[in-house]
C-alpha cells in the first residue's frame, strides 16, 4: 500500500468519525435544549395521520435523525402507548425530518468549522447557564460536522484522478438503469453496515463535490441509503410486540416502495432537481471540485421523501393492514412491556421519561384496584380476593423493576437537570408504590390468619374507617405524579401529622381492649400489625410526595 493510498484511508476514517461525533454533539445539545418542546409535541398526538407527520417531522428536525425518532416510535408501540396507524404517520413525518441535515451539511462553510468549534466550545464548558452550554454544544457539534466533511471532501480528491478508482466506480457512474440500481444497492448496504444515514449522506456529498462521482449517481445512492436506514428500527423490533414490528416493517415497506416509485421515473426525476435548484449540479469548478451538487444532493434527498410521503398519506390505513397480515397476532394475547427499544445511542430521554411516566401511572391505577380488593376482602375472606390481591402485588413488583432498570438506562444518556431530577424522581415514586403494594398484600394475609374474626365491632370498624382516611392520603400524594402543582406540601404534612397521632390513638385503644382479655393473643397481634402496614403505607405515601413535589425532603415519624 503505498503511502499517498494510505493517507487517503486514514483521513477519510478520520474525518468520518469527526463527522460523526458533530453529529451525536449536536443531536444531544438539540435534545437537552428542547426536551419540553420535545415532550409537548409527543403529548399532542392524536389519531389524526396528518397531525402524527407533523409530530415525527418535528421531532426529527429536532434530534437531526430519523433512525432515533424510528427506534423512538417503535417503543412507543411496545408500550403500547402509540397505535400502528399514528406510528406510521410518525415514520412518514421522520422521513421528512431528516432532509433538514442534508441541507445543513450543504452549506459551503466548511472552511469555517474550526472557527465554530471555537465558538461553541467556550459555553459548552464554562457556562454556568444550561441553555448557553446547550447553544455552545449545538455549535461545537456543527462545527464538527463541516470540519468532517471537509477531511472526507480532501480525501476524496485525489480520487478523481486516479485511472484505477475510477474504473473501479464507471459501472455506478454511467446513465442507464443498471448503474442506477447498482448505486441504490450500494447506498443501501453501506448504510446498513454503519447504521447511519446521515454519516453516508455526508460521504455521498463528500464524493460528489470533490468531483468523484456524479449527480444522477450521488441520487441514487441517497435513495439505497433511505432504504439502509431502515435497518435500525429493524434490528431494535427484534423481540419487541407484534405492533413494534409492525411498525419497524412499515418503516422498511414504505422506504423500499418510495424507492421502486422514484426509480421508474429517474431521469425525470433528475431532471426536475436540475430545474429545481440554480445552476447546473455537474459544473466543475477550476480545482476540479463541483460547488453546485451539494445543493442538488440535498433537494433530491428532501423531494424524494416529501414526494414518497404525500403519495403514501392517503394509503396509510391499507399499509397498516399491509403489515398487519404480514405480521400477525400471536395465539397469546401480549401485554405491552417498557423495555429499552434499540441501543442506548438510540435513546430519546424526552420521550423515554413519558414512556416511564405512563408505566408508573399504571402502577398507580393498580394500586387502585388492589386497595379496591383488600377492602372487599376485610369484609370477605373470599380466596380468590385474596389470589387476585397477591397476583396485582407480583405485577407491582415486575413493573417497579421495568421502570428502574428503564430509567437508569435513560440516564446514562446526556439529558437537562430537570430531566435527570424527574428520571429519580420516578424511580424513586415506583419504589415506593411497590412498597405500598407489599403493605397492602399483608394486610389481605394478616387478614387471613383470623380464624373465627368479627365483620363488625369498634375495632374492625375503626381500622376500616382508618384505613379509608390512610388511602385518601395516599391519593392526595399520588397526584404528584400528574402535575406536582396538584400537591399542596402544607396540606401533606398536616394530613399525615393527623393519621400519625391517630394510629398512636388506635394503638392505644386497642391495647386497653387487649389488657381486659377481649382478645385472643393472636388475633391482638395481627390486629397490631395490620394497624402498623397502614402506618407504613402512609409513610410510603408521605415519600410519593416528597418525591414529585416537595422541594426539601419531610422527616417521616412512623
Amino acid at each position: 500500500m503505498s503511502m499517498s493510498t494510505f493517507q487517503i484511508i486514514y483521513t477519510l476514517l478520520g474525518g468520518l468519525g469527526i463527522f460523526f461525533y458533530g453529529m451525536r454533539t449536536m443531536s444531544d445539545a438539540l435534545q437537552q435544549a428542547a426536551s419540553d418542546v420535545i415532550t409537548k409535541v409527543i403529548n399532542s398526538l392524536t389519531s389524526n395521520r396528518y397531525l402524527a407527520v407533523v409530530v415525527g417531522m418535528i421531532v426529527t428536525m429536532i434530534v437531526q435523525s430519523s433512525s432515533v425518532t424510528t427506534v423512538m416510535v417503535v417503543g412507543f408501540v411496545n408500550a403500547g402507548l402509540m397505535q400502528l396507524t399514528q406510528a406510521i404517520g410518525v415514520i412518514f413525518g421522520s422521513n421528512i425530518g431528516t432532509t433538514v441535515t442534508g441541507w445543513i451539511i450543504s452549506i459551503k462553510i466548511g472552511k469555517y468549522g474550526l472557527l465554530l468549534i471555537g465558538l461553541g466550545i467556550f459555553p459548552a464548558l464554562f457556562s454556568k447557564t444550561p441553555k448557553f452550554q446547550s447553544a455552545g454544544k449545538a455549535l461545537f457539534g456543527v462545527g464538527m460536522v463541516f470540519t468532517g466533511l471537509e477531511f472526507m471532501s480532501g480525501a476524496f480528491k485525489p480520487l478523481r484522478n486516479d485511472p484505477d478508482f475510477l474504473n473501479m466506480i464507471s459501472y455506478f457512474s454511467g446513465n442507464d438503469y443498471p448503474s442506477y440500481i447498482a448505486s441504490v444497492i450500494t447506498g443501501c448496504l453501506l448504510t446498513m453496515i454503519i447504521q447511519s444515514s446521515s454519516a453516508m449522506l455526508g460521504i455521498t456529498m463528500a464524493l460528489a463535490t470533490s468531483g468523484v462521482i456524479g449527480f444522477p449517481t450521488a441520487a441514487a445512492l441517497v435513495m439505497g441509503e433511505n432504504i439502509g436506514t431502515t435497518i435500525t428500527a429493524l434490528l431494535a423490533s427484534v423481540g419487541a410486540s407484534v405492533n413494534a414490528k409492525r411498525a419497524a416493517r412499515a418503516h422498511a415497506i414504505f422506504n423500499t416502495l418510495g424507492v421502486v416509485l422514484m426509480m421508474s421515473i429517474f431521469p425525470i426525476y433528475v431532471e426536475f432537481i436540475e430545474w429545481l435548484i440554480p445552476g447546473m449540479a455537474d459544473t466543475v469548478a477550476e480545482d476540479g471540485s463541483k460547488p453546485q451538487i451539494a445543493a442538488h444532493i440535498a433537494a433530491s434527498h428532501t423531494v424524494f421523501n416529501v414526494g414518497a410521503s404525500l403519495a403514501f398519506l392517503p394509503f396509510l390505513g391499507h399499509l397498516a393492514n399491509l403489515v398487519k397480515r404480514i405480521t400477525p397476532d400471536k395465539a397469546v394475547k401480549e401485554t405491552p412491556k417498557l423495555v429499552l427499544i434499540g441501543e442506548s445511542s438510540d435513546i430519546l430521554p424526552a420521550t423515554a421519561i413519558i414512556q416511564a411516566d405512563t408505566e408508573v401511572r399504571k402502577m398507580k391505577d393498580i394500586l387502585e384496584r388492589m386497595y379496591s380488593v383488600t377492602k372487599e376482602y376485610l369484609k370477605d375472606k373470599d380466596p380468590k380476593k385474596l389470589a387476585k390481591a397477591r397476583d396485582y402485588e407480583r405485577i407491582t413488583d415486575n413493573i417497579q423493576k421495568e421502570v428502574t432498570l428503564f430509567l437508569c438506562k435513560v440516564m446514562e444518556r446526556p439529558m437537562s437537570a430537570d430531566q435527570s431530577r424527574h428520571s429519580q424522581a420516578m424511580i424513586k415514586v415506583a419504589d415506593e408504590f411497590e412498597s405500598i403494594a407489599d403493605y397492602l398484600e399483608r394486610i389481605v394475609n394478616y387478614k387471613a390468619r383470623f380464624k373465627n374474626d368479627p365483620q363488625t365491632g369498634p375495632t374492625i370498624d375503626e381500622y376500616k374507617k382508618f384505613m379509608e382516611e390512610v388511602w385518601s392520603f395516599f391519593q392526595i400524594c399520588a397526584e404528584g405524579i400528574y402535575s406536582a402543582d396538584r400537591v399542596d406540601p402544607d396540606q401533606i404534612i398536616k394530613k399525615s401529622e393527623e393519621l400519625r397521632v391517630w394510629a398512636d390513638d388506635i394503638r392505644d385503644r386497642h391495647l386497653d381492649r387487649v389488657s381486659k382479655g377481649d382478645y385472643e393473643p393472636l388475633s391482638a397481634l395481627t390486629y397490631s400489625d395490620m394497624v402498623v402496614a397502614l402506618r407504613k403505607i402512609r409513610a410510603h405515601a408521605l415519600n410519593v410526595a416528597e418525591a414529585v413535589a416537595m422541594p426539601k425532603p419531610i422527616k417521616s415519624v412512623e
